[in-house]
């Protein structure tokens, strides 16, 4: 009888614990009271039919969890998410840090940063990379003298803002490569490396992991899990300098309470559902973690600081 008592215990506390952790509710607001729809923005440079397959569980949740329809709206490049937003034409979209910094040099009441990820090694920063084809003889970033050089969007921290200004640091300025170009976006930069439109494009990575997955996530675990890219057929040549990770940001014409409701429903969302949460986070992360503007204000001031130079 008392061993029958102890089991029932150990059980109820098994199954409560369970629940608390994964099954637990998804979160409400009822934003119907506020607006009709919610506007979902992702960045640019990513096949728009692979972004909108990849997002459209946030977006299913997000219509169940805020009672309202959540569409989700694509842009060429960086700069038609970061004008929108501003316009107050989105309601959330996911930025890197330089385009973060952007949206807020041009206008700080514009939105608000929420949350950002943790990588599986429990850094909240990711890594630029620079990328050539495994058979071109290249071994290192000073092997680049003379070579086409790919950046990925001029508002990318890791695409652009970053390692150009890293470069700098070390010397090396656009007449060190035969040409700089702009490729539209991360994937287009790792696709043009590939068909040989340049010879090393930047990307970005989480640099923890495996390199034959392209790492835990980033740019490269996304070509990776589409299966378009083989990391066999790529070497690394350099690595920034930790950056720190883009936030999950909102409109700031959404009533304050979404501030707190949206981080819980990108929790809950980790808690339940790891492979949309691989979706929202270009692959594995540990959990989200709350951020706001002072964890981007090293990002905002690098930015200003090429506009200036």
């Amino acid at each position: 009888m008392i061993r029958k008592f102890i089991f029932t215990v150990l059980l109820g506390l098994f199954i409560s614990s369970n629940s608390f952790a994964g099954g637990h509710e998804m979160p409400k607001f009822d934003l119907s009271k506020f607006r009709p729809d919610f506007r979902i923005g992702i960045l640019g440079g990513e096949n728009a039919s692979d972004q909108i397959r990849l997002q459209q569980c946030f977006a299913d949740y997000a219509t169940e969890s805020l009672n309202v329809p959540a569409k989700i709206f694509t842009f060429k490049d960086y700069a038609g998410t970061m004008q929108s937003i501003i316009g107050r034409n989105l309601d959330m979209a996911g930025f890197g840090a330089s385009s973060y910094a952007g949206v807020y040099i041009e206008d700080p009441t514009a939105i608000v940063p929420i949350s950002t990820w943790m990588n599986p090694a429990g850094a909240t920063g990711y890594y630029s990379v620079l990328v050539a084809r495994k058979d071109s003889g290249l071994k290192s970033l000073e092997d680049m003298a003379g070579k086409k050089l790919g950046y990925a969007d001029p508002n990318s921290t890791s695409g652009f803002l970053i390692p150009s200004t890293e470069l700098a640091s070390m010397g090396i300025n656009e007449d060190f490569f035969e040409s700089v170009n702009f490729m539209g976006g991360h994937e287009p930069g790792v696709l043009g490396v590939l068909n040989g439109d340049v010879d090393a494009s930047f990307t970005w990575v989480s640099g923890v992991g495996k390199w034959e997955e392209g790492y835990s996530n980033g740019n490269l675990r996304r070509m990776v899990d589409k299966g378009i890219l083989n990391m066999d057929d790529l070497v690394q040549l350099w690595s920034s300098s930790l950056i720190p990770e883009g936030p999950q940001s909102l409109s700031t014409d959404l009533p304050i309470a979404m501030i707190e409701h949206m981080r819980n429903l990108l929790e809950w969302i980790h808690a339940n559902d790891k492979e949309c949460s691989k979706n929202i986070a270009y692959g594995e992360i540990k959990q989200y973690v709350d951020v706001d503007h002072s964890f981007y204000e090293g990002i905002v001031a690098a930015r200003l600081a090429k506009i200036g130079g």
